[in-house]
């Protein structure tokens, strides 16, 4: 809700089929964002992440002064409201607007992905300050999850008062019900992934053979998953595999799932963090077990190295708060 994201090559193409009576702002925005990729480029040109220390000020004038010739013409038209123009319309408003209060909580980057085609984005990292003002309005708020812990890390970022009261209440199922093993013995550190895939491998053959069924098993990424699997299914191609793919539509997703039936067998492969990390119910025989290969940590790049630089400066914890 607090973040916001504008597409050069959008606009680009917006630009070329435009009204005619949006042309003037439309290359005004043009414009100033080649300014922008050129004032950037000109700091460092090999990198692809740009985080800017202040907004492009001449570029939001000009965003704004697109919106209003925009809404002015679809009043005015409003037969010429077409999708892509009401999309761009709503986008622009609210990316404006959340310029209007851009300040500490949140980032400006721009990320180049290809000559005349930059993301120019506003990056909420810490909604406290939106909400810390409603909960504050409110007569009482409850919170409640799985996962809302550690509780401070909560209270931070989502601007709780400091008196707020925490329960924990005891999990439903028996630790009985629960068998853990874990392989301390391998590293699944970036550049010692190579050398993990066999032994992942022999894991997973190992328990399913000792009790064969359906599982689920976990990476950090789709590369790493891939790696692994194609591994897998060369060295064991008795044993049934598929996998979760990139961008999956709600009809595949159930497929998948419904691969799981109580009498099946198989190993599912997925990802940290994707749509069958979390939320999803096999009971009984249909899921009897999960490897997870990896964390689930956030990966080294530049935006997360912001993203703790900010957190670090604003709560003392950057690196746990990452």
């Amino acid at each position: 809700m607090y973040s916001a994201a504008l597409s050069q090559q959008r606009l680009s193409f917006l630009r070329r089929h435009s009204p005619p009576a949006l042309a003037k702002p439309l290359a005004r925005v043009g414009r100033q964002w080649q300014a922008l990729n050129k004032e950037v480029a000109a700091q460092a040109a090999e990198r692809r992440y740009h985080l800017l220390e202040t907004l492009p000020t001449k570029l939001v004038s000009a965003l704004h002064t697109l919106a209003g010739a925009m809404t002015d013409y679809l009043v005015e038209h409003p037969e010429g409201a077409n999708q892509a123009l009401q999309e761009l319309l709503f986008e622009t408003l609210a990316f404006c607007r959340l310029a209007e209060q851009f300040d500490e909580h949140s980032l400006c980057d721009l990320e180049s992905q290809g000559k005349g085609s930059a993301v120019l984005g506003l990056r909420n990292v810490v909604p406290a300050d939106f909400l810390a003002p409603r909960f504050k309005r409110a007569h009482c708020t409850v919170l409640f999850s799985a996962t809302l812990s550690p509780f401070y890390y909560y209270r931070d970022l989502l601007g709780l008062p400091e008196r707020s009261v925490w329960r924990e209440v005891e999990s439903p199922f028996v630790a009985q019900q629960l068998e853990v093993h874990v392989r301390s013995d391998i590293s699944t550190r970036y550049h010692q992934r190579t050398a993990s895939v066999p032994p992942i491998v022999a894991t997973l053959a190992a328990h399913y053979q000792h009790k064969p069924g359906h599982y689920l098993a976990f990476f950090s990424s789709f590369a790493y998953l891939k790696q692994v699997m194609d591994a897998f299914e060369q060295a064991h191609p008795e044993i049934p595999v598929f996998a979760q793919t990139r961008s999956m539509q709600e009809p595949e997703r159930e497929a998948f799932l419904a691969r799981f039936t109580p009498s099946g067998k198989g190993i599912g492969f997925a990802v940290l963090g994707g749509a069958f990390a979390e939320g999803i119910d096999l009971p009984g025989e249909r899921l009897i077990g999960a490897f997870v290969a990896t964390l689930g940590l956030p990966p080294f790049n530049d935006f997360n190295e912001a993203l703790k630089a900010r957190l670090q400066a604003r709560f003392g914890r950057g690196d746990d708060y990452t």
